[in-house]
């Protein structure tokens, strides 16, 4: 049976995850930022809390892990890149290695770039990714702690997955992403058309997360360095795919529309 997927709205544009094993109630929290709402969510439905799996080390990704640890034993699991800035990490875990949610097994990717040690987690048997800050819809993290050449590594190993995958990103960053999305890739009949859809979804108060790796790959900029749009909104017919990634990143980072 597939993973049972809750999704929590904290802060102010972030996105925490349940995830549960129906075969053993085996239950992880991806990216806790803070520990009430996920507590109330697991009251509710009558779960227990065996794990939590972190992305990164940022404080809206494990805000809320030594509480949630001291209310419930769960295990840490979190990049081993990056494990002395994990909270209460137990478990560290790299690229290719496997790490089981009960019955369900995750592939981890190392994806560097927005942080040195950034990692995602591939449920191929539910077809679900939990990418936390690398990849967003219609969107990418900021390079905080890497370089462009390496976050487009990253990317593409995202790329490599099946188009029905889902991206349960982080943030509730779609529609900003969009507005940028159109003014370098203009000429994108499915980014129009995927944009109105967006607007119509936060217009009445609904998420726009998950995506999917299908969609991404035929709308998102930061995945399509190869479009011929693309390149000729930048001046960058001849260019390589690092360098037109790289544009794309700078030009968000300066967007203000």
């Amino acid at each position: 049976m597939p993973l049972e997927i809750v999704q929590i709205p904290v802060l102010n544009d972030n996105y925490v995850y349940l995830v549960r094993d129906p075969g053993s109630d085996a239950v992880a929290v991806v990216d806790p930022a803070v520990a009430e709402p996920v507590l109330a969510e697991l009251a509710k439905r009558g779960w227990r809390l065996t794990h939590i799996l972190n992305t990164h080390h940022h404080p809206d990704h494990v805000g809320g892990n030594l509480a949630l640890k001291e209310a419930t034993g769960c295990t840490i699991i979190g990049p081993e890149a990056d494990a002395d800035r994990i909270p209460g990490i137990d478990i560290a875990v790299g690229d290719n290695e496997g790490i089981d949610v009960g019955g369900q097994t995750a592939r981890v990717f190392d994806v560097p770039g927005h942080t040195r040690g950034h990692i995602a987690y591939w449920f191929a048997g539910s077809k679900a990714l939990f990418c936390g800050d690398t990849l967003f819809a219609l969107g990418c993290g900021r390079l905080f702690e890497g370089t462009p050449a390496q976050m487009w590594g990253s990317l593409q190993k995202f790329l490599a997955l099946p188009d029905d995958t889902r991206v349960y990103c982080a943030h509730e960053y779609t529609e900003s992403n969009a507005r940028f999305a159109v003014t370098v890739e203009p000429g994108n009949a499915a980014l129009a058309e995927r944009y109105a859809e967006i607007k119509t979804l936060r217009a009445a108060g609904k998420p726009t997360v998950p995506s999917t790796i299908g969609m991404e790959r035929a709308t998102n900029p930061f995945l399509r360095p190869k479009s011929g749009d693309l390149r000729a909104t930048l001046g960058m017919a001849d260019a390589d795919d690092v360098a037109v990634f790289a544009e794309t990143r700078k030009r968000k980072d300066g967007f203000r529309g």
